[in-house]
């Protein structure tokens, strides 16, 4: 027993030891190695990630600050998919896959998730996300009625989370120069702003039956969600969807509409408001805000369709008093007069990268500040598209109230602004 005590001399001899024999601690623990230290690392979760959802998904694996820890999707395929670019990314199969949305957000060391399902999916995904106390990142159209982006934003401000809509072309250059020359006067008084659209389209029919593959190949019933339910046919999960009521939002209006009613929005000044009036007239929406600027949604993307110019896909156009200016996703700008190209600058982001929009939402995260494309901005922007498509749905001009955020004397219109949600898919 004696030989077995610990003497001073012992401890001091042993203790100097410990404090000069060397102790390794791997560069990525100290923000070396072009990695982010732990303290500063965003944890990062994807739910429903199909190709748009892998495109910005690789933007985001690009940060030095994000790591990427698990996928859920009820596809299978795409839920390998994910795990193949997480392994490429990290050299190891650490990433983790679920069916279950609610698996994925009960984990407590994820920070944020990415939310790329279909359109009937992101306002809800993203209000579970928040309830779970998430950060989101969703794509748009967030939310496929008007009572969906409202709950989505209340959502967002009532848990005090940070959310970005996908409508990136706000953090694109030749799109942020055009906004700028509106709102700094350089094209005068504005008085009317064009966003382009797709043509306009409802599809009510179903496909036809076809046999279910087994739950862990494709889990229908998760992925028709809070939408009626309808036999299973397997063009809707490969991405043909798009069109059907009970899936798709405001008759695909949103489609390009988010994106580019969102830029007149923020040229006109008007993020926190909407048009106070929707007519519609063949596939074109003529609305008008209360100050008195035309809004002019309309169809194209290139020289020969719509009257555009043709410079790329989601064109808008701006024209004040004196002058005017157009860009699209090809990075170019058409001015007038010519004395404003010498107001360009050289931009160094061209077309619908999301890069600078999914770093200003991380950045967001750590400040805890608003991001260019906040619940608010995004709540304004989708209404009104919402309201636009609802006018073309029911053939007749209608008058709008920003501050209710309702149509005036138009009950039918009204009872359009939300669907009933399939159970247990609800808010």
């Amino acid at each position: 027993m004696k030989s077995r005590q610990m003497t001073r001399r012992r401890f001091l001899v042993r203790s100097s030891l410990a404090v000069a024999a060397p102790v390794f601690v791997p560069a990525g623990a100290l923000g070396k190695g072009g990695k982010a230290a732990p303290s500063e690392r965003i944890i990062l979760g994807a739910i429903g990630i199909g190709p748009r959802g892998r495109y910005v998904l690789g933007r985001m694996l690009d940060e030095a600050d994000v790591q990427f820890v698990a996928i859920c999707d009820v596809q299978a395929s795409r839920r390998r998919a994910v795990l193949d670019m997480a392994k490429a990314k990290y050299g190891n199969d650490d990433c983790a896959s679920y069916i279950d949305m609610h698996e994925l957000l009960a984990r407590k060391d994820i920070d944020a998730v990415l939310v790329a399902t279909g359109d009937r999916w992101h306002s809800l995904a993203s209000i579970f996300a928040a309830k779970a106390g998430k950060d989101v990142y969703s794509e748009k159209p967030c939310g496929i009625t008007i009572g969906d982006c409202q709950a989505l934003a209340d959502t967002m401000n009532r848990y005090g989370r940070v959310f970005q809509a996908g409508t990136q072309r706000r953090s694109i250059s030749n799109f942020q120069f055009a906004v700028h020359l509106a709102r700094s006067g350089k094209l005068g008084r504005i008085h009317t702003l064009h966003a382009s659209i797709y043509k306009l389209r409802v599809i009510y029919d179903w496909l036809p039956a076809q046999p279910e593959p087994p739950q862990e190949v494709v889990d229908w019933n998760r992925w028709l969600g809070p939408a009626p339910w309808r036999p299973y046919n397997e063009n809707y999960v490969q991405g043909g969807w798009r069109g059907y009521f009970d899936f798709d939002s405001g008759a695909t209006l949103l489609d390009w509409g988010a994106h580019t009613v969102d830029l007149c929005q923020w040229a006109n000044d008007a993020d926190q408001t909407m048009p106070v009036s929707y007519e519609p007239e063949g596939n074109t929406i003529h609305a008008k805000y209360a100050n008195g600027v035309k809004l002019e949604m309309r169809l194209g993307g290139f020289a020969d369709e719509g009257q555009w110019i043709g410079l790329g896909t989601c064109p808008v156009r701006f024209e004040g008093d004196e002058g005017w200016v157009e860009t699209g996703d090809n990075g170019d700008i058409a001015v007038h007069p010519a004395s404003l190209q010498a107001e360009r600058k050289i931009f160094a982001i061209k077309g619908t990268d999301p890069a600078q929009h999914t770093r200003n939402f991380f950045d967001c995260m750590k400040s805890r500040s608003q991001t260019a494309a906040n619940a608010d901005v995004m709540r304004n922007s989708h209404i009104a598209c919402h309201a636009a498509a609802i006018a073309w749905q029911l053939g007749r001009k209608l008058k709008f109230d920003p501050a209710t955020e309702a149509f005036v004397g138009d009950d039918e219109a009204n009872r359009m602004r939300t669907r009933a949600q399939r159970a247990p898919y609800r808010t």
